[in-house]
């Protein structure tokens, strides 16, 4: 049976929306990779707190938060589009921008205070975004729940680390 070629069309649009939001994600998440180069041995010459997560754990957990955050910006996409999602794909972006710029400001620029302020911003706009989202498609506010749950581990962390670290943060 042949599809008609608005239902081809609109599967393809789909499609390459989705790929969009994941290049979108993944860009973001490539920048704030940048400044990770040497993360490892320098959280390794942190103090941390007892329940401070292994370096190795990072990598898997941003892969599968940020394939979250692609998923629940294309299931909003998808739903209202981009004109009447756009404030509530506004936020998902401009929330991109501190989520990118922890890592310069706490691995590159070893700064326990800058990374803190953009990391509770980030956490506020995540809770903002998620918002926004829930009105539109309730599915994609669940998707963000455990960025939003990491974010909050890791400003707690964020926290800690700069504490008892006063001299290299």
């Amino acid at each position: 049976m042949m599809r008609s070629p608005i239902l081809a069309r609109s599967a393809r649009a789909s499609a390459l929306g989705l790929a969009g939001w994941f290049a979108l994600c993944f860009a973001m998440a490539a920048i704030g990779a940048r400044a990770s180069i040497e993360a490892g041995s320098f959280y390794g010459t942190l103090v941390r707190p007892s329940w401070a997560p292994p370096a190795w754990l990072f990598g898997p957990a941003w892969t599968l938060l940020y394939t979250l955050m692609a998923l629940a910006a294309w299931l909003v996409w998808r739903r209202a589009g981009f004109g009447a999602a756009r404030p509530a794909l506004e936020l998902f972006v401009l929330q991109l921008v501190p989520n990118a710029a922890w890592s310069w400001l706490f691995f590159a620029a070893h700064s326990g205070l800058w990374s803190f302020v953009d990391i509770s911003l980030l956490w506020l706009l995540i809770i903002a975004t998620a918002a926004a989202f829930r009105r539109l498609e309730p599915r994609a506010a669940l998707l963000l729940m455990p960025y939003l749950a990491w974010v909050s581990f890791a400003l707690a962390l964020n926290a800690a680390v700069w504490r008892l670290n006063p001299t290299l943060l």
